[in-house]
């Protein structure tokens, strides 16, 4: 009966909510933006190589490896999975609409957070809740925002990213369905707590400089294979299109349409409009706000266009049909087993536990940084180490519980976010596209774009920028 209820809440709200405020929201954007995602390609790159002035202070290069470490994991592998199993080859194409549209609130939001970001001892801190607060004067609105993003990172994220993980084990004779599921998840909630509490320093180390490697090594199989595969590519494409754009089958079932899975699954891995990843841009040292908004464009097309699109292609070009029994991660264990034999499996499983591990404390980053807002100061050693045991136990039942009832909280925690981000910086906005245009008014000059908040007449008391 819970899941039914929850299942029924998740289709209310991406039916007929969610779909509306991200689509038109995105568009708004990408339209007042004169389409920045693609205009500003060059100054993507050429931001995201920029170094705080002082040599101190985070780069905007390091905000973007948090928040890409937060979107990719496990949901460009499974989530795909899922997406293609569940909605159809027509899934991938919406995937790219909603990164596409999409871009354009990432670059709003996270140069929203850099204009109102708060200035610690050390360094620069924000997100959404702060300006929310500093811009639109509502402490209770940022409040409940920040209890969706608590609720969505802490625990429907870091639930579905455990559940997810073990799952990747079902390809071994030693799985028992029954018994393992709650042993990985003991092991994996163990060694989080762990690291949480100070003692995994090194596990942390070894895991964020091989995590970068082990992506690059992801995608560069499951392109492999692909172009293996190349004359299968034309089809594949052709199935694309023509299941987006099959009409009678979207509408006679909407909820389960490659639409909806699509907009889901793309929304769950580049998170743009949720509000997340300006918590990292906040942390940023920029010389404009702007440079840290095209950072984060570039983070949803890593994120979507890239790796998703390689997961999606590797599995689309295996000859392995897409079942809902094999939805999640067995599609793509038994897609790679396909081109690669026993090796592919073993290689998806090291690649899910590094990818789930720097997720899980990815997404728990965002929690400690949302804590601080709420009780407006740094939480002390007693609450912490509280909120460790609660955060492990959360990982540990979530290895346990239904793939369906974890996929629905998750979508429901990060729709909560998204129905209270998208509106503010829609009204915000103003503010983003004054910046944008005295970036690019300065950049026409030959200058190297500075911010001042007067040149953009911003009514609201900041702490950077004067």
């Amino acid at each position: 009966m819970f899941e039914s209820i929850i299942s029924s809440i998740n289709d209310a709200l991406y039916t007929y909510i969610l779909i509306i405020v991200l689509v038109l929201g995105g568009l708004y954007f990408t339209v007042r933006t004169r389409f920045v995602q693609f205009r500003l390609l060059g100054e993507q790159f050429r931001a995201v190589t920029e170094k705080p002035k002082d040599g101190k202070g985070v780069s905007s290069f390091q905000a973007l490896m948090v928040s890409t470490a937060s979107r990719v994991g496990t949901g460009n592998i499974v989530g795909v999975s899922t997406a293609l199993c569940l909605g159809g080859f027509g899934s991938m194409f919406w995937m790219w609409v909603i990164a596409i549209i999409g871009a354009s609130s990432a670059f709003v939001e996270s140069t929203l957070a850099q204009i109102y970001k708060k200035k610690g001892s050390e360094g620069s801190y924000g997100g959404p809740a702060y300006y929310i607060e500093a811009a639109l004067k509502n402490k209770a609105l940022a409040i409940v925002f920040s209890v969706f993003l608590i609720l969505t990172y802490g625990v429907g994220f870091n639930m579905l990213a455990s559940y997810n993980l073990q799952s990747t084990f079902s390809a071994y004779s030693f799985y028992d369905p029954r018994v393992s599921p709650w042993i990985i998840g003991l092991v994996l909630a163990a060694i989080v707590f762990y690291c949480l509490m100070g003692g995994g320093k090194r596990i942390i180390s070894a895991t964020t400089l091989i995590v970068p490697f082990m992506g690059m090594a992801y995608i560069l199989v499951a392109l492999g294979i692909t172009l293996w595969n190349a004359p299968q590519l034309p089809g594949i494409f052709k199935e694309i299109f023509a299941g987006a754009f099959d009409f009678e089958a979207i509408f006679g079932g909407f909820t389960g349409s490659c639409v909806m899975y699509g907009i889901k699954r793309g929304l769950f891995s580049n998170e743009a409009g949720v509000g997340s990843a300006p918590n990292a841009s906040a942390s940023a040292e920029v010389a404009h706000p702007v440079k840290q908004g095209l950072v984060q464009v570039l983070s949803v097309f890593i994120d979507t266009v890239l790796v998703c699109s390689a997961t999606g292609f590797m599995c689309m070009a295996s000859g392995v049909e897409p079942t809902e029994a094999l939805s999640g991660a067995p599609f793509v264990q038994a897609s790679i087993q396909a081109s690669l034999g026993s090796f592919g499996p073993i290689f998806i499983t090291v690649a899910m536990i590094l990818f789930a591990f720097t997720t899980l404390l990815g997404n728990l980053y965002y929690v400690d940084v949302t804590f601080r807002y709420i009780l407006g100061r740094t939480p002390g050693k007693a609450f912490k180490t509280v909120y460790y045991i609660v955060a492990s136990g959360i990982i540990f039942l979530g290895a346990g519980l239904s793939a369906d009832l974890l996929w629905n909280i998750a979508d429901i925690t990060m729709g909560g976010m998204t129905i209270i981000n998208m509106p503010v910086i829609i009204i915000l906005s103003k503010y983003a596209l004054r910046a944008l245009r005295d970036f690019e008014r300065q950049r026409s000059a030959g200058e190297e774009p500075v911010f001042r908040a007067k040149n953009i007449d911003l009514p609201h008391k900041v702490d950077y920028w004067q």
